[in-house]
């Protein structure tokens, strides 16, 4: 009986490891990975605080007193605080735009019938999967024709067109993945299909919202290829082509330079870290489902 006993614990000791060096395996892997991209953006928001004589030096220094003096540098440049303004603007305004139509189109893909639904689908796809920056000068000449340039109404319109095909597809999945008998019941229960929708549908897509919303913010908030063509003039200026001119007027004082990056990354990093959870499953989800 004790050698019976024995044998047991052996075995159950061999699958404790076995399920240990299971879970430590990820994590080794998962930790230099993790080091390896962290590190470079740690090193940009720590050397936006170091002070002038600390930001060059022949040994790196990871212990100083912290200074503001680079962000006083950054923010106190003429119309920062505009160019804030025109980003936040064009980007939110485009994310808004493109999650409103978006919900529209997905909701008919998936639920309507109509001739052409194939052929929709393909043309988001491939709207998709074309390169924006091929289409850089139609967009200028298209903006100069109609005199739309140095417009932050037209940046906006462009970055709409940009993050749509994603919106649309994403959402069609999340859609798609929202049993079609939820929407039935409540139609029998006495709602309407617009009702139905909100009610029922629309709480149900917040994971596929919040994973689109951050991509469509991300795409918008670094585009640099079709402000820098349409956007001649400063007051329609955005912050990522203000940090360009900035790192070329400010390209030796580094300290200035890191705290300009830092402030261009901060609303992104703000953003991801409040909407992780929902992202990261979401992409997964609508992008596989439907």
């Amino acid at each position: 009986m004790s050698a019976l006993t024995a044998v047991t614990d052996r075995s159950a000791e061999r699958a404790r490891r076995r399920k240990a060096f299971g879970r430590l395996w990820p994590n080794l892997v998962a930790l230099p990975l993790a080091l390896f991209f962290v590190f470079p953006v740690y090193w940009m928001f720590s050397t936006s605080f170091k002070p002038a004589s600390e930001v060059l030096t022949k040994d790196p220094t990871f212990l100083f007193t912290p200074t503001v003096e680079h962000y006083t540098t950054a923010t106190g440049v003429e119309l920062f605080w505009t160019y804030v303004a025109n980003s936040l603007t064009v980007t939110v305004s485009a994310v808004l735009l493109a999650l409103l139509v978006a919900l529209a189109a997905s909701f008919a893909i998936v639920r309507m019938r109509f001739r052409g639904r194939k052929g929709l689908v393909l043309a988001v796809m491939m709207a998709q999967m074309a390169p924006w920056e091929v289409m850089v000068i139609v967009m200028y000449l298209i903006a100069r024709d109609a005199q739309m340039l140095n417009s932050i109404g037209t940046l906006t319109l462009i970055y709409f067109v940009m993050v749509l095909p994603f919106t649309v597809w994403t959402l069609r999945g999340f859609i798609a993945a929202v049993p079609k008998e939820l929407e039935e019941a409540a139609l029998i229960d006495g709602c309407g299909r617009t009702q139905a929708f909100f009610r029922v549908i629309f709480p149900l897509l917040a994971p596929g919202l919040m994973s689109t919303s951050l991509f469509g913010f991300i795409t918008a908030w670094n585009e640099f290829a079709m402000v820098l063509v349409l956007n001649k003039e400063s007051e329609a200026y955005t912050l990522p082509l203000w940090l360009t001119q900035f790192q070329s007027a400010f390209g030796n004082d580094w300290g200035a330079t890191m705290a300009a990056s830092s402030l261009f990354a901060l609303p992104v990093l703000m953003l991801f870290l409040f909407l992780q959870r929902r992202a990261v499953g979401g992409l997964s989800a609508g992008a596989v489902k439907g």
